[in-house]
């Protein structure tokens, strides 16, 4: 059974930084590709950013352009989310979610169409 590990989250001051690591235990992490959602509290989940299997091309919604990197490592069965910058705004819990991949150049921010997923990191910005 394949399984999704987040760490990293913690509380940083408006303006810090911290990266997020996301463990995938199972075979064939590079055919997945990885998606980063978030839940802010008392509102729904919202799609981050993205990277393809083979790491050539990632997504981010406007709210993270810029300020957020995606990346992976699939010698190691790791993806990160380094994210600059941070705003209250982007106070969350933070998800990691997987999915195989036909297109390796592809991924997807859809939840539905997530394989695996872990329990989540909790990112708190505040002074």
């Amino acid at each position: 059974q394949s399984q999704v590990v987040e760490s990293g989250g913690g509380l940083v001051q408006p303006g810090g930084s911290l990266r997020l690591s996301c463990q995938f235990s199972g075979d064939s992490f590079s055919w997945y590709a990885i998606t980063w959602f978030r839940q802010a509290p008392g509102k729904g989940r919202e799609e981050v950013s993205c990277i393809s299997a083979n790491g050539t091309n990632a997504k981010y919604i406007e709210a993270v352009k810029d300020r957020f990197t995606v990346s992976r490592d699939n010698a190691k069965n790791m993806g990160y989310l380094q994210m600059r910058e941070l705003k209250p705004e982007d106070t969350a819990v933070y998800r990691c979610a997987v999915r195989s991949m036909f297109v390796p150049t592809m991924c997807s921010m859809t939840w539905s169409e997530m394989n695996f997923w872990g329990q989540g990191t909790q990112v708190t910005v505040s002074s």
